[in-house]
């Protein structure tokens, strides 16, 4: 009796742990990332750096942007996405919603900021992996 409540245990132990690092790999880490041109500066926020469909925060901390739209290429397999433009919330933050990446992988994201300073394209680069969920 003693041996299989041991047994018993070591499973629960071990069902306790892979639940616990497959919940940690559901979901990629936040991104948050920051550029600064001529014109303007800005903050780049990804909730969930996966493929598909995300929401992306910009939050402008230099210059005073009128519009805002995002764009994503991922050269070294010849990817890109159309841009998605990005509604204001607030002066200085716009949020765009919709597919930046199709696929894992290194990618570089384009801000197109314009505004009375004039127009100015941002870019940063980002890993975006294919979190559990998404599959």
């Amino acid at each position: 009796m003693k041996r299989w409540h041991a047994v018993a245990a070591a499973t629960l132990v071990a069902a306790v742990a892979a639940l616990f690092v497959a919940g940690r790999s559901t979901a990629a880490p936040p991104v948050g990332l920051t550029t600064t041109g001529t014109r303007y500066a800005a903050t780049v926020l990804i909730a969930d750096p996966a493929p598909g469909q995300v929401t992306v925060e910009v939050k402008v901390s230099k210059g005073e942007a009128d519009t805002v739209a995002l764009s994503a290429v991922m050269a070294e397999m010849g990817h890109s996405t159309p841009e998605l433009p990005a509604t204001e919330r607030e002066p200085g933050r716009f949020v765009a919603v919709g597919e930046l990446s199709s696929m894992s992988g290194v990618w570089e994201l384009s801000i197109r900021l314009d505004g009375p300073a004039g127009e100015e394209q941002l870019a940063v680069r980002t890993l975006i992996t294919r979190a559990a969920s998404h599959r």
